[in-house]
Formats: C-alpha cells, structure tokens, sequence
C-alpha cells in the first residue's frame, strides 16, 4: 500500500479544465474580477443560498478583510480550539482575542461560556463551525444581539453544510468560507466571505482592490486579495462535482462509523438530525484507549497511513503568543483535553473501502 495522506485534493478532470480556460487565451484577461471570477460568485450565491458573496484569493484573507470591514478595534470572543488562521486574523487585525472553552461533543465554542467573557472591551464573536459541526447558531446569535455584538463565523469547515435547509452562509453577519486545496470544494487556494447587506458587501470589495472605484476614483484605502481567473475556473469545474463528492465522502464515513462505532475509549463525531453535511474530516477522540493518541498517530505512520493531530497544539499555548497576550491553554480546559486525544483520519472522495478498513484494523488491533 503507498502512502495515504490525511486528505487529498479534489480535481475534474484535466480535459473539462483545459476546456474551461480554453478562452483565457483568447481574452488574456488573467485577473481582476474576470468573467470566471464573476461566473464563480454568481454560482456560489446560487449554491450557498446567500444574498451577497465576494471571492478572495485565500480564506485567511477573506478573515482579514472582514474583521477590517466590520471596524473593529476590541477584543473578540473566539476558540483556541481551530487552525492558526482564525487566531492570527484576528491579533493582524489588531484586536485582542478572547478565548472560549468549547463543547465536548461538537468540539465548538460553548455558548454557555461566551457571557462570562464580554467586558467593555468586547466588539465581537467570532465562532468556528469545527469539522464542519455548526456551532449552537441560535443561542450565540441570542447573546449577540443582547449585547449588541456582531458574529462573524468561520465557516472554513463548514461549505455545503445546511441546518433544515439553512446554509451556514446565512447565519451570523457574516460567514467566511476557505477554498483551499485541502477543503471539501476548492479553487486551489480561495476564498469568500458571506454578508447580510450591500454596504458591507462594497466595503469587502474596497479593501480587496486597493479601494479603488474607477480609474480616476480610490476613495478608501485597501489592499490585494482578489481571486485570480484560473482559480475561478476551478472552482466552476470542481463545483459541477460537489454533491457527487461529498456522497463519496459520505460513504468513506460511514464505513469508518461501522468498524469504530461503540468501541470503548474512542469517540466518533455524529451528525445531528436536520443537518446536511458534507464530510470534510473524519475525528476520533482517543479516551480512555490502551494507546494513547499520539502512540495511535505512531503506529499509523510505520504502516505509511498519516493522519492528522487537528487541532493540536490549541492557539492559544502557540510560541508566537509566549509572554504577549497571557493566554493560557487552562483557562479553556475542554479544548485542551480534546486537543491532546483528537486525531483526524484520512478523508477524501477516492479513498477506498478496502484502504478504510486496513485504518480501521489497524486502530482496533
């Protein structure tokens, strides 16, 4: 058996591609919010279910500017327990985060923690739908709107997941999405943030391209984060192949759910009811196991399976904030446990029944 990775890219085939930028060569135009770049927002919207979308060149981007739009200056509730680029958005940014325990079983922010947090300081919160389990939308949109406090979820996991026919594009006042290679949809590297109104919309837009409004006009100042024409065109091929995808995906987990369902000491994540996910990530809590799980990691890789310590170590016990802002990986004692137990194990559309059970018996035995 060769290796096999934690995930592996989405891709259509090379011909339905080449036949997708065929005109490129014909129009030149490469960038700046070309034809496959507006063909792509138009599909999304369409797709997401949602009013107003822009594209990005990469989610963390997509973060940045969205966290720029909403003008904050503060501290911002969020988790430790999510990819570096939600931490770092938001200290770029400068602002101060503010980290909430999560709950054990969906590993998302507890909103039973959040109140206990806002000060005079808060401006905002910013959750993280986490392995694509949406976070308790309606109890922290509650305490939102009780403080008069925005939401701007990082929906990174999160594409294509629905809650009795809702998108996670349309809860909070935002959504940021990531098309990374490594995401359920990708565009190579993308992005796209989700708004409520047409005023924020323009605002993403302006800090996107330079803040440009013509070619004699740049009435505010903004940067570079604009998604190119050949990652649109991606994104339009892989988006013909999604739900295919994820049906794949889909039957990866439920095969993993059969070997590992009831074994004591590990847990599997479970879908709740009137959720449509979309199967970005297999985690397995190791708790309680005869191996822990960094020793289960180990012996994984002699048999060249990688899988992945996700999210492990939490933001807030990274070295780059050691003696800066005082976080302290205690305070959220949940999220540290989990941290320390999880792995995530290899998920993607091709990835065999036959390879899924070599995973499988290698953890049971």
């Amino acid at each position: 058996m060769s290796v096999i990775n934690v995930t592996r890219s989405s891709m259509p085939d090379f011909e339905e591609y080449c036949a997708e930028i065929r005109e490129l060569w014909d129009s030149h135009w490469l960038t700046n919010m070309g034809v496959k770049h507006r063909t792509l927002e138009a599909q999304l919207q369409s797709y997401l279910g949602c009013e107003y979308l822009t594209l990005f060149t990469n989610g963390h981007l997509a973060l940045e500017n969205v966290i720029e739009a909403f003008d904050l200056h503060g501290e911002i509730i969020t988790t430790p327990f999510t990819f570096a680029s939600t931490t770092h958005a938001i200290v770029r940014c400068g602002c101060t985060p503010v980290f909430c325990d999560i709950d054990p079983e969906s590993f998302t922010m507890d909103p039973g923690k959040i109140e206990a947090l806002i000060t005079e300081n808060t401006v905002a919160i910013l959750p993280v739908h986490v392995y694509g389990n949406l976070c308790d939308v309606d109890a922290i949109d509650a305490i939102a709107k009780k403080h008069g406090l925005p939401v701007i979820y990082d929906a990174a996991h999160a594409f294509a997941v629905e809650r009795n026919g809702v998108s996670a594009a349309n809860f909070g006042d935002a959504a940021m999405f990531s098309f990374h290679a490594t995401k359920v949809f990708n565009t190579i590297e993308g992005g796209a943030v989700c708004v409520r109104n047409a005023q924020m919309l323009q605002r993403l837009c302006d800090l996107k391209n330079f803040g440009i409004h013509g070619p004699e006009s740049t009435p505010f100042v903004g940067g570079n984060a604009k998604m190119n024409e050949f990652c649109a065109a991606m994104g339009i091929c892989n988006l013909r192949h999604l739900d295919g995808e994820i049906e794949k995906r889909r039957a990866v987990a439920e095969r993993y759910d059969a070997a590992l369902s009831g074994v004591p000491g590990l847990r599997i994540n479970r879908v709740p009811a009137g959720v449509r996910f979309n199967y970005a990530y297999y985690p397995v809590v190791f708790d309680g196991c005869k191996y822990s799980r960094d020793e289960v990691f180990d012996l994984l890789a002699e048999k060249d399976i990688i899988a992945r310590k996700y999210f492990y170590p939490l933001t807030n016990a990274f070295e780059c904030y050691h003696g800066r802002h005082g976080f302290d990986p205690a305070a959220t004692p949940v999220a540290a446990h989990i941290a320390d137990r999880v792995l995530t194990l290899p998920m993607y559309a091709d990835l065999s029944p036959e390879v899924v059970d070599t995973i499988c018996e290698t953890i049971l035995r």
